[in-house]
C-alpha cells in the first residue's frame, strides 16, 4: 500500500524516525505540499497522513486509492469530513499527546507576563546592572501569581492540567466548560458561566475547542467585561478570539497583556494588529511541539494506523 505524508517537517523536522509507518506499505514523505502539489502526490496513495494542508472535497474526488487519512494532530479542520464520509475514506485523529507540554507552556508564556525574565535577562547582559547604583535591577513591575484567580474556559485536559498547575502554584482556579463534570478537589474551585470567569479573573486561559459557539469568545464585548489587570493566554485555537479588539483592548489600557501561541491567521500576515500590540506576547504555534509531545503523537498516529490495517480503526472521527 502506498503511504504518503504530505507535510511531514512539522511532525518530525529530523529528530523522529518514520520508521513504524514502513511496515503497512511503501511510505513517502514531503516536508511540504503546496495546494495545486496535493492531487498528484495522492494519485494512487491508499493512505494520506496529514497535519496541516487541507484536504478538502474536490481533492478528495480525485484521491480515487484513498482509503485513509491520518491526521498527524488533534484537530481536524484541514479534512472535509463530510467528503471523507461519503467517499467511504475513514478518517482519525490523535486526541491526546501534548497536554502536559501545552499547560506547561500556559505558564510558560504566563510567567513572562509577569516577570519579564527576558527582558531583565538582556539588560543584565547589556550591562545596566554594572552600572545600576542599587543592588537590584527592576525594569517593569513585577507580578506574584499566589492567591490571583485564575479562570479556565475549557476544562478538557489540557484545562484540567493547567488547572493542577495553578493550584500548586497557590493560585485559585474557577473554570467554565460546556459540560461540566467530575469537579476536581481544589480549595475554592467552583463551576461559573463564562461572563462570570471573565469578570473575576485575574489570568484567563482559554483551551475551548473552535466550534461556531466559540469563534469569536473573545470579543470586544467580553473583554470589556475582564480587570483592566488581567492576563489572557491562547494556547487553544486562534479563532476563539477576535484579534482587532484584544488588540485595541491592549492598546487602550483596557487589559494588562495577552500572551498567545495561536492566531486566527496562520502564519500571520505581516500587519495583523496583535504584533504590534501593547504588551502582547505572540509565538508561532509551539505549545505542541516538544519532542517528548510529538513523539507521543508519532506513536499513536503508527497505532491508529496499524488498527485501521486491522480492520478495527480507532480514534475515528469519519
Amino acid at each position: 500500500m502506498k503511504i504518503v505524508a504530505l507535510d511531514g517537517y512539522c511532525l518530525n523536522p529530523g529528530d523522529l524516525t518514520w520508521d513504524g509507518f514502513r511496515a503497512f506499505g511503501e511510505v513517502e514523505i514531503f516536508e511540504r505540499s503546496a495546494p495545486e502539489e496535493v492531487p498528484g502526490r495522492l494519485a494512487g496513495a491508499g493512505i494520506a497522513l496529514v497535519n496541516k494542508t487541507p484536504l478538502r472535497a474536490p481533492v478528495l474526488r480525485q484521491a480515487k486509492d484513498l482509503r485513509y487519512i491520518g491526521v498527524l494532530a488533534t484537530g481536524y479542520d484541514i479534512v472535509d469530513v463530510a467528503a471523507a464520509r461519503d467517499a467511504g475514506i475513514v478518517v482519525t485523529n490523535v486526541p491526546t499527546y501534548g497536554t502536559a507540554s501545552v499547560a506547561q507552556f500556559v505558564f510558560a508564556l504566563l510567567l513572562e507576563l509577569c516577570q519579564s525574565v527576558k527582558l531583565h535577562a538582556e539588560a543584565v547582559r547589556a550591562g545596566e546592572w554594572t552600572r545600576n547604583p542599587d543592588w537590584s535591577l527592576a525594569k517593569t513591575p513585577l507580578v506574584e501569581l499566589g492567591g490571583k484567580t485564575m479562570g479556565i474556559a475549557g476544562f478538557g485536559r489540557i484545562g484540567r492540567q493547567t488547572a493542577r498547575i495553578a493550584d500548586a502554584m497557590g493560585m485559585r482556579v474557577i473554570a467554565a466548560d460546556a459540560a461540566p463534570h467530575d469537579p476536581p478537589d481544589y480549595e475554592g474551585f467552583r463551576w461559573v458561566e463564562m461572563m462570570e470567569l471573565l469578570r473575576e479573573s485575574d489570568v484567563v486561559s482559554l483551551h475551548a475547542p473552535l466550534t461556531p459557539e466559540t469563534r469569536g469568545l473573545i470579543n470586544a464585548g467580553t473583554l470589556a467585561a475582564m480587570k483592566p489587570t488581567a492576563y489572557l493566554i491562547n494556547t487553544s485555537r486562534g479563532p476563539l478570539v477576535e484579534a482587532r479588539a484584544l488588540a485595541d483592548a491592549l492598546n487602550e489600557g483596557r487589559l494588562a497583556g495577552a500572551a498567545l501561541d495561536v492566531l486566527d491567521a496562520e502564519p500571520p500576515p505581516a500587519d495583523h494588529p496583535l504584533l504590534t500590540a501593547r504588551n502582547c506576547l505572540v509565538t508561532p504555534h509551539i505549545a505542541w511541539a516538544t519532542r517528548e509531545a510529538r513523539g507521543r503523537l508519532m506513536q499513536a498516529a503508527i497505532q491508529n494506523m496499524a488498527a485501521f490495517v486491522s480492520g478495527h480503526p480507532r480514534n475515528v472521527i469519519s
